[in-house]
C-alpha cells in the first residue's frame, strides 16, 4: 500500500493504492485533493470489500496515514497484520513503487488532460486496464486477474 501524487492543472491529486502481492492486481484504489487518514481508509475498505478473504499482512511505508490509530484499529479489528518500510527504504515497497512507475509511465506522463474529471476517469479506466488486460512478464504473460482466477481454482487437499 502507498499514495502517489499527480500534479494536473495547477492541483494536486494523490491516489492511495492497494496491490495482492502475489498477483499484483489493484484491490483497491481511492483518490483525493489531500493526502488524508480518511482517503488512505476508503482503499482500505474498498480493498476489504473487494477480496472475500483477507490477507494476513498489510505491507506500506511509515506514512502518518499508516501510523494513524483509525487505520491501525481498522487493520486491527479486520485481523491483519501490519508491515512497515524501514524508514528511507523505498526498496523496501519496491512491488507498489514499481506499479507506480509503471502507471505514470504508460498513463500519465506525456498525456493533456483537460479537466480533473478527465484524468479521473482515465485512471480509473486504466487502473482497470491493468487489472484485466495488460499482461505482464512477471506473471508469466497473464493478467493479474488472471493470476488471481487461476489462485481462486486451486483446490486444497
Amino acid at each position: 500500500m502507498d499514495v502517489t501524487e499527480f500534479h494536473l492543472l495547477g492541483r494536486r491529486i494523490y491516489l492511495s493504492s492497494i496491490l495482492d502481492l502475489h498477483s499484483r492486481e489493484v484491490v483497491g484504489h481511492a483518490t483525493s485533493f489531500t493526502p488524508s487518514v480518511p482517503f488512505v481508509m476508503q482503499s482500505l475498505e474498498k480493498a476489504l470489500q473487494k477480496r472475500k478473504t483477507r490477507p494476513h499482512i498489510l505491507h506500506s511505508d511509515q506514512g502518518f496515514q499508516y501510523q494513524n490509530r483509525r487505520f491501525i484499529t481498522k487493520l486491527r479489528e479486520s485481523g491483519i497484520d501490519q508491515s512497515m518500510s524501514r524508514k528511507g527504504n523505498c526498496l523496501d515497497n519496491a512491488v507498489i513503487e514499481n506499479f507506480f512507475s509503471i502507471l505514470k509511465t504508460e498513463f500519465y506522463h506525456g498525456e493533456r488532460f483537460t479537466s480533473i474529471n478527465q484524468f479521473l476517469r482515465s485512471l480509473h479506466a486504466y487502473i482497470d486496464y491493468y487489472n484485466n488486460e495488460r499482461i505482464s512478464l512477471k506473471l508469466k504473460g497473464l493478467t493479474p486477474a488472471e493470476v488471481r482466477n487461476q489462485s481462486s481454482q486451486v483446490q486444497l487437499y
